[in-house]
């Protein structure tokens, strides 16, 4: 696998670009802000690209606006935001903009090696991974009326945004699969989300939740 990094800490880039280097992933460019990490893009045309929030020159949204400039130009590009905190709106346009192949972190989960590589992989593969944190800030910020959805259906949509199955949901909640089955159900029922055959269904649910 091949990625590009963008984190203006050089700290943070050296070290980012050894942790992924001990997982046989090449880092194929390491740059310090928006722009550069557009043309890295263009000129590398890597599997993916981990990207910092935060980067110059006023150090608060630039991370995420390249990235949906990455998206522009290369529709489901895999794009991995790492962030120290949860940036509302370019975030939801981030993840509103196509469910496939993007994800979410707070940088505290790097910690977690394995957690970290298992997030890399699956977005560079087209799948979708939001922190649960970031869902719970973002559902807060945009809650629906409570009568919508109740708690239980609340707490197995943030799991599917994780990306989790039926029986991963059924063993963290201590609920039988039968009985998520029935909240998903329920929750597209709530969404207004008609079958269909999409991966991503799932995740799309959270999207047009968040989209309220």
């Amino acid at each position: 696998m091949r990625v590009v990094i963008a984190e203006d800490s050089v700290l943070l880039r050296e070290g980012l670009t050894r942790l992924l280097a001990d997982g046989g992933v090449d880092t194929v460019a390491a740059v310090g802000d928006g722009p550069a990490l557009v043309a890295a893009v263009e000129e590398h045309l890597p599997d993916l690209a981990v990207v910092d929030v935060r980067m110059p020159p006023s150090h608060t949204d630039e991370g995420l606006r390249a990235a949906l400039e990455v998206r522009a130009r290369r529709p489901g590009f895999p794009i991995l935001v790492l962030s120290q905190y949860v940036e509302e709106r370019y975030a939801t346009e981030l993840i509103g903009g196509g469910a496939a192949a993007v994800g979410y972190l707070l940088k505290e989960r790097i910690s977690d090696v394995a957690e970290f590589f298992d997030a890399v992989r699956r977005v560079a593969g087209g799948g979708t991974v939001i922190d649960p944190d970031v869902v719970v800030q973002l559902l807060s910020r945009r809650r629906l009326p409570r009568e919508r959805l109740s708690g239980r259906e609340n707490e197995v949509l943030g799991l599917m945004a994780e990306g989790r199955s039926n029986s991963a949901i059924a063993a963290r909640l201590v609920i039988s699969e039968g009985a998520v089955e029935k909240h998903i159900s329920s929750i597209f029922l709530k969404l207004e989300l008609d079958p269909a055959p999409d991966d991503h269904r799932r995740v799309l649910a959270v999207l047009a939740y968040l989209g309220h």
